[in-house]
C-alpha cells in the first residue's frame, strides 16, 4: 500500500514536471516571436504626426506675420488747451499758506501754465522757492503797483483796485511769448485770473477749457452775498444777480470769468483799468472783449456753484 503511494506521487510530481517545462519552453518560443502591434498604433501615430504638422505650420504663418508686421503708434491724445493763470500776489503773513493751497490745486489740473505776478520791484526768494518747488508750469513775474495806487495803512480794502499792475503786466507777458510761439495768434487756449485769497472747485477748469470767446459761472461767497451769479433764459445770460449795482455792464467777480487766449491775443488792448470806478475792474477788461449776448454760460447754464 505504502509502495502505490509513492508511486502515484512520483507520477503526480514528473506530470506536473512535464507540463511546468512545457509551458516555460512555449514561453521562451514566444519571447523571439515579433508581436504585429501595427494596427493598435497606427492611429495614434498619425495623430501625432498630423498634429506635429500642424504645430509647424502654424509656427512658420506667426514668423511670417511678425516680420511684415508695421510696429503700431500708439493712439495721439487728443491735445488740450492749455489754460493760463494769472495770479497777482503781495507779500503778507498768509502770502506762502495761500499760494500753497492755490498750487496744489492747480496740481489737479492737467495742460495748466501758471503765471504769478509779484507786486514788488523784484522776485522775493519765498515766492522763487515756492516756485521751484511746485511742480507745475510757471512763469514768475514781478511789478510794482504805483505808490499812488497803493492801499495805504487804515484804508478800506475796496477803496483802490488791486492787482491791476500786476494782471496786465501777465496779459503782457502772455501776448509776447504766446506771439513768439509756432501758430501765433491761433493758438488755443483759455486765460484765467485766479487770485491766491481764492478757494477753487477743479470741475471749473474742466468746464472752461472749451471757452470760444468769455465763459461765465456763479461766484460763491462774494460782496456779502452767499453767490452771485449770471441769470441765463434760453441758453443766453441776461441779466446778473448780484447785491452791488447790477447795472454795471459785467457785473461780476475777477473769478467768474475766463478769455478765450485767441480773443486776447486778437485784443492787444484790452487790460485792466487802474482808474476804474469801484467794482468796475472786470468790466474794463470785459467791455472791449464782448456783448453779454456772447457771454458762455458754464456750469449748468449758471445753476451750480
Amino acid at each position: 500500500m505504502a509502495t502505490r503511494m509513492k508511486l502515484k506521487l512520483k507520477t503526480v510530481f514528473v506530470l506536473y514536471f512535464m507540463v511546468s517545462l512545457l509551458g516555460l519552453v512555449y514561453a521562451l518560443m514566444q519571447l523571439g516571436q515579433r508581436c504585429d502591434c501595427t494596427e493598435h498604433d497606427m492611429p495614434k501615430d498619425r495623430t501625432i504626426s498630423r498634429l506635429r504638422g500642424e504645430l509647424h505650420r502654424l509656427q512658420e504663418q506667426i514668423r511670417k506675420s511678425e516680420a511684415t508686421k508695421q510696429p503700431q503708434k500708439p493712439a495721439a491724445k487728443p491735445s488740450l488747451p492749455t489754460i493760463f493763470v494769472i495770479t497777482p500776489t503781495y507779500a503778507r503773513l498768509v502770502q506762502k499758506a495761500e499760494l500753497t493751497r492755490l498750487s496744489q490745486t492747480f496740481l489737479h489740473v492737467p495742460q495748466l501754465h501758471w503765471i504769478v505776478v509779484e507786486d514788488s520791484p523784484h522776485k522775493t526768494p519765498l515766492v522763487t522757492d515756492l516756485l521751484v518747488k511746485s511742480g507745475l508750469t510757471y512763469t514768475h513775474l514781478h511789478m510794482p503797483t504805483a505808490k499812488d495806487r497803493k492801499l495805504q495803512e487804515g484804508d478800506p480794502s475796496w477803496l483802490k483796485p488791486r492787482g491791476v499792475e500786476q494782471r496786465n503786466e501777465g496779459l503782457r507777458w502772455l501776448r509776447e511769448d504766446r506771439r513768439a510761439q509756432p501758430g501765433g495768434d491761433n493758438q488755443q487756449g483759455v486765460v484765467y485770473f485766479a487770485d491766491d485769497d481764492n478757494t477753487y472747485s477743479l470741475q471749473i477748469f474742466e468746464e472752461m477749457r472749451s471757452t470760444q470767446r468769455v465763459s461765465v459761472w456763479p461766484v460763491g461767497l462774494v460782496g456779502g452775498m452767499k453767490y452771485e451769479r449770471p441769470v441765463v433764459e434760453g441758453g443766453k445770460v441776461v441779466r446778473f444777480h448780484t447785491g452791488w449795482r447790477p447795472s454795471r455792464p459785467f457785473p461780476m467777480d475777477m473769478a467768474g470769468f475766463a478769455v478765450s487766449l485767441k480773443l486776447v491775443l486778437a485784443n492787444p488792448e484790452a487790460c485792466f483799468d487802474g482808474e476804474a470806478p469801484m467794482g468796475f475792474l472786470e468790466s474794463s477788461f470785459l467791455q472791449g472783449l464782448v456783448t453779454m449776448d456772447e457771454l458762455e454760460p458754464k456750469a449748468d447754464n449758471c445753476s451750480k456753484v
